[in-house]
This record gives C-alpha cells, structure tokens and sequence, in this order.
C-alpha cells in the first residue's frame, strides 16, 4: 500500500539523511507526489491504494538519488523563491530564503514609479534580477553571468514569469563596457575555498565557482567592491551578500573603497546577510 511505502521510504531518508521525522516525512510526501504527478492531498486521499510496478519503479529511482544526497530542488527542478516558481538544475545555485533579503533590501531603494538602471551581477537561475524587474517593471534590470548554463536557465525562468531582464555574458563588468546603473546587486561566492561545508550536504552538488572565491570567501566581493563605482550613477547603490560572519569586513571594504556609510541588514534568524552602501557623487 501507498502508506507503507511511505513509512518506510520516511524512515530511510531520516536514517541516511540525518533528517528530523518530520522533514524526512515531508521530504518522502513531496518526492512521491512529483514522481506520480499529483499533488500532497492526493497521497492522503489515496493512502491505501496499491501502486503499479511503473509507480513504484518512478518513486525508488526518485529516493534513491535522494537517499545519495541530491538535493530536492534539483530532483524537482523547480524551488520558489519570493512567491514565485522558478526553474533550477544543477548549473545553478539552489535558492535560499536568505537571498529575499537582497530583494527586499533592493526594493527599499527602487521607488515604484521609477525608471532606474539595475544591475545584477552573478544571475544564476535569474532569482534576484527577475523578482526585481517583476516588482519593478519600470526600471530596466540587466543579468551578467559568466555560466552559459546558468543564463539558459534564468532566460527560461524570465520567458515562463513574464519578466522583461537584459542577460548578458561576461565576468563581473567586463561585457558592460561604460553603462552605469543607479543600483547593482550581488549574490556572489563567498564561502572559503578550504571550508569544509564544500564537502557536506547540498552544496556538493552545486557549482563550486557559484560559492567558493579565494582564501577567506571574498576575493570577488573585493574585486566587486573596488569596480562597482566605475558603474554607478552618482549617489548609486550596491548591495551584497555575504556570509553570516562577514558583515564587519564587507563594511570595511566599502568605506575603504569610498562609499558613504555602510550598513548590514539582518534575516530573519537575525545574521547579518546582506552589506550595502551608495556611492558619493
């Protein structure tokens, strides 16, 4: 029966996983659901049926890629992000719910009637730029990424939202020749490149130049720092996230680097996420 299928399927992903029984439940409902192409209710509804040899080949090939570590959201394909479905594989960084951090954050600095210049460097699945022109939809929002994976996902997920986005290729500014952008946003590598996390959980998965970047996690939020104000309008605003232990050194490098009084927004576990500051005219 569906039900005990189920149980057992919960108790092997809260055995391998290391998953509370509630995730590991919740876990087994949704990979269930997406390999038999209905929703949770329906599982509930149907707890005693039995499945056909089809079905069940389906959810053991679905488990047992979960079971050696794959991430949910790319057996899925999808994971929301800021309300919104959106489009993931494996060229790119799975969303998190800290990156709605850098939206908000953004949006604090975009007024609704404005026709402003943004910029995202580091697109990946399209999150931060798309939920940004969506919110927006009068400023005119460009993507750079230097991932050709990453940018066929996230102008997949901007045809399928109906988002207006520029995307270019390149690395950092290097393909915005002088265009200049009263905000630029970043969710770039910041974890050590020796960090150990690298090595556990879903971030094995991952793409390894999406997070790691030099010894201590900020060689790109350096070399960011120090170009953004060749690319910024006068008084324009850059905001980055970093690590929950960064804050303090990404604020360093901004006054260093000139811009006026920055500052730390925290998430809702109260980590400092995202660093930012507008640059003087």
């Amino acid at each position: 029966m569906l039900t005990d299928q189920l149980t057992r399927a919960t108790r092997q992903l809260a055995e391998s996983l290391a998953l509370p029984p509630r995730e590991a439940r919740l876990e087994a409902q949704v990979l269930f659901a997406h390999a038999l192409g209905v929703n949770r209710a329906w599982l509930i509804g149907h707890d005693r049926d039995t499945l056909t040899p089809e079905q069940t080949a389906a959810i053991e090939t679905l488990l047992k890629r979960r079971l050696a570590g794959e991430p949910v959201a790319y057996l899925l394909g999808e994971r929301e992000f800021y309300g919104r479905p959106f489009r993931v594989t494996p060229d790119v960084l799975i969303p998190r719910p800290d990156t709605e951090l850098l939206v908000e954050l953004a949006l604090e600095r975009l007024p609704q009637d404005a026709h402003l210049n943004v910029l995202d460097i580091g697109v990946g699945s399209g999150v931060v730029a798309i939920s940004l022109a969506l919110e927006r939809p009068r400023c005119r929002v460009t993507g750079v990424d230097l991932s050709a994976g990453a940018l066929r996902v996230a102008r997949a997920n901007a045809e399928t939202l109906g988002a207006d986005v520029e995307f270019l290729a390149g690395d950092v500014f290097d393909a915005l020749g002088g265009r200049r952008f009263h905000l630029i946003v970043s969710n770039p590598p910041y974890i050590a490149a020796a960090d150990p996390h690298l090595t556990r959980g879903d971030l094995r998965f991952e793409p390894p130049q999406a997070l790691a970047s030099g010894g201590d996690g900020l060689d790109l939020i350096r070399r960011l720092v120090s170009e953004a104000p060749a690319h910024l309008e006068a008084g324009g605003w850059l905001l980055l996230e970093h690590g929950w232990d960064q804050a303090a050194a990404v604020r360093a490098l901004l006054a260093e680097a000139g811009f006026g009084e920055p500052f730390s927004g925290r998430d809702l576990a109260g980590h400092e996420r995202v660093s930012g500051a507008a640059f003087p005219s």
